[in-house]
């Protein structure tokens, strides 16, 4: 691996650290988000959290537009698409938002590694796509790993401090991300981010009138800033991806782990138990696999062009 980092162009190189650094820059934004999201949802309602959250986090997306096309990235004929995935990005966002609020971070973004097993899963209905036995089987064992972090049923089970919401908008997430498949033959990135937040603006803003909570000058420059870190954090994200491959940068996103247990630990004096770590530890080797798997089925270099498995 070493030698063929050595080997490979200084241009790629430069484009490969610069796209890691880009990505676990922005995972490391929305962890502290995350953290305050937590804190502040001490002393104020989800929405109000939400609604801070979506609308400042519009303001570096708005910026974006400025260069070329410009407001033309958000003309679509998909409108209805838009909302749907709005709606499904509602599911998502409110359902983290309560997690973080209920169990220790790094609990919940534990749970919410499994992501790309819910990816690979839905990509079959909805993308069309081939899946064979050996990410099938990777999705049992991460799954396997979700069941043996939240043990449903078992002493300690993590069901009633938020895990089903966890795992649910994990669920919701996944499916956002596969619709972002499907309708980017279509639509820009702008508009996809554009809409699917907006929608996120309006459901929580009509709950303003009857849950609003008048924040103090310092939680309310916590909830701006936590917006502003959401968007930009989503931004380094997503210009990662333009400047190097996703099997270089994505495995960084289980950096979050580390932010969560360190922020967990420091804020709240929380310290995930051994069953989150065995979990986790699957979940994140489960995910790495279908990666791995996924990035070859996808590479015109792949073995005689058949997906893999």
């Amino acid at each position: 691996m070493a030698a063929q980092a050595l080997a490979a162009p200084p241009q790629a190189r430069q484009s490969a650290a610069q796209g890691i650094a880009l990505y676990a820059g922005g995972v490391f934004l929305l962890c502290i988000m995350d953290a305050m999201i937590k804190w502040l949802s001490a002393g104020y309602p989800i929405a109000q959290i939400v609604f801070f959250r979506a609308s400042i986090g519009l303001i570096p997306t708005l910026v974006l537009l400025y260069r070329p096309p410009g407001l033309q990235a958000l003309r679509t004929r998909r409108v209805g698409a838009h909302l749907l995935r709005g709606l499904v990005g509602v599911i998502g966002t409110f359902g983290f938002f309560w997690a973080f609020a209920m169990m220790p971070l790094a609990d919940a973004y534990a749970i919410g590694f499994a992501a790309p097993m819910f990816i690979t899963a839905l990509s079959v209905p909805i993308l069309g796509e081939k899946v064979g036995l050996r990410r099938w089987l990777a999705v049992l064992v991460g799954f396997a790993g979700v069941l043996i972090m939240i043990r449903p049923g078992g002493e300690g089970s993590g069901f009633g401090g938020g895990s089903a919401i966890a795992l649910l908008a994990t669920a919701a997430y996944a499916l956002s991300m596969v619709m972002v498949r499907l309708y980017s033959r279509t639509e820009t990135n702008a508009s996809l981010i554009f809409y699917a937040t907006m929608v996120i603006v309006v459901v929580a803003g009509v709950q303003m009138p009857f849950v609003w909570v008048t924040p103090t000058w310092p939680d309310a420059g916590l909830l701006a800033v936590l917006g502003l870190l959401g968007g930009i954090g989503a931004i380094m994200m997503a210009q990662a991806y333009r400047v190097a491959t996703p099997s270089i940068v994505v495995p960084f996103e289980y950096t979050g782990m580390i932010w969560g247990v360190g922020l967990g630990f420091m804020l709240w004096g929380d310290v995930p138990d051994l069953w989150i770590w065995v979990g986790s530890a699957i979940v994140v080797a489960s995910g790495l696999y279908i990666l791995h798997r996924e990035t070859r089925s996808r590479s015109p270099n792949g073995e005689s062009g058949v997906p893999a498995s």
